[in-house]
């Protein structure tokens, strides 16, 4: 989309596929930072269900932001919102999910909770290739775009989530 290089054996292509190891490596980085040092702040501050919910939103608005910037060198503006919204992914919903089931159960329910992780990219990794290219018209770049509106959907879905643990008062962080 950026490049406009199909030729996998073009210089462009070529020059395409290292800007998006760059990328990869700095939405990494985002996530490990966001990790670290926002998230559990920012969960402390306004609870957890909607800190997911704003990071799934900035990481929608990452996805979707990357079909409308024309410069490739600005795509990493997008990687903040997905390195967010990554950060966010695995972890926070297993933490809020950790509230709601008996210790004894845990392992199990969490199993089951990761069958609805897999089975989505196991059908997204069939399928998503006739997607793009009967409904999306060979246009790739629009997978993100529906990729961050499915996000974004995700982000209010969040807050119909019941998190138990967030009506009982936490320990104090040290």
């Amino acid at each position: 989309h950026h490049y406009g290089a199909t030729d996998a054996a073009s210089p462009l292509y070529n020059e395409a596929a290292n800007w998006v190891g760059v990328l990869f490596g700095r939405y990494n980085l985002i996530a490990a930072a966001a990790a670290f040092f926002v998230i559990p702040r920012l969960a402390d501050r306004i609870g957890r269900k909607a800190t997911h919910s704003a990071c799934l939103a900035l990481g929608g608005l990452g996805l979707w932001s990357m079909h409308f910037l024309g410069d490739p060198k600005l795509l990493w503006i997008s990687m903040v919102g997905v390195g967010f919204a990554w950060a966010s992914i695995v972890s926070t919903p297993y933490a809020i999910l950790s509230g709601a089931l008996p210790a004894e159960k845990m392992g199990v329910y969490m199993g089951i909770f990761n069958f609805f992780i897999v089975i989505p990219q196991l059908l997204a990794a069939s399928i998503l290739g006739v997607i793009v290219r009967y409904l999306l018209g060979g246009e790739a770049i629009l997978a993100l775009v529906v990729g961050g509106a499915s996000l974004g959907a995700a982000a209010i879905a969040t807050f119909f989530v019941n998190d138990r643990a967030a009506q009982f008062p936490r320990r104090a962080r040290t």
